[in-house]
C-alpha cells in the first residue's frame, strides 16, 4: 500500500468511527440514565428488606449467637479454685478464745477484790510445777496508820 492509499483508509476508519461515536453517545446517555434510575429503584427496594434481615439477626440469631459464646466461654474457662472452708470455724474460735480469756479476767479480778489479796499471795508453783495455794498472812492492823 502507498502512503496515500493508507491514509484514504485510516481516514475513512476514523470517519466511520465518529458517526458510530455520533449514534451510540445519545444511548449511552441515556443508557447511563436508565442504569442511575435503576440503581435508585434497586436500593430502595433493598433498603427495607435489608432492614428487616437486621432485626431478624438481633431478635432471633444473635440471642442464640450470644449463648453458644457465654457456654462456649464457660467451657474454656479453667475452673475457679475453691476456697478453703477454714476461715469461718477460726474465727469462731478465736471468738470463743477472746470471749474465754475476757470471762477469766473478770472472774479473777472479782477474786481478788473481795478476797483483798494479789495474785502472788494466792498461789506458789510447787515442786512438781502445780499450782498450789498459799495460806494468806494474818492482817496486821497498825493502829498508828488509821490515826494519821
Amino acid at each position: 500500500m502507498s502512503g496515500k492509499k493508507r491514509t484514504e483508509a485510516w481516514d475513512r476508519t476514523r470517519k466511520a468511527t465518529d458517526q458510530m461515536a455520533e449514534q451510540v453517545k445519545p444511548l449511552a446517555k441515556s443508557t447511563g440514565e436508565a442504569a442511575r434510575r435503576q440503581w435508585f429503584r434497586t436500593r430502595a427496594w433493598a433498603a427495607p428488606r435489608v432492614e428487616r434481615t437486621g432485626k431478624v439477626l438481633n431478635d432471633k440469631v444473635a440471642p442464640k449467637v450470644s449463648d453458644m459464646l457465654s457456654t462456649a466461654a464457660e467451657r474454656i474457662d479453667p475452673a475457679k479454685p475453691k476456697r478453703g472452708r477454714w476461715r469461718l470455724p477460726v474465727g469462731i474460735a478465736a471468738a470463743i478464745a477472746a470471749a474465754a480469756s475476757g470471762a477469766a479476767a473478770v472472774i479473777r479480778n472479782r477474786s481478788k477484790t473481795q478476797t483483798g489479796a494479789t495474785a502472788e499471795d494466792t498461789t506458789v508453783m510447787g515442786d512438781m510445777g502445780d499450782a498450789v495455794p498459799r495460806p494468806a498472812e494474818p492482817v496486821v492492823e497498825d493502829k498508828q496508820a488509821n490515826i494519821r
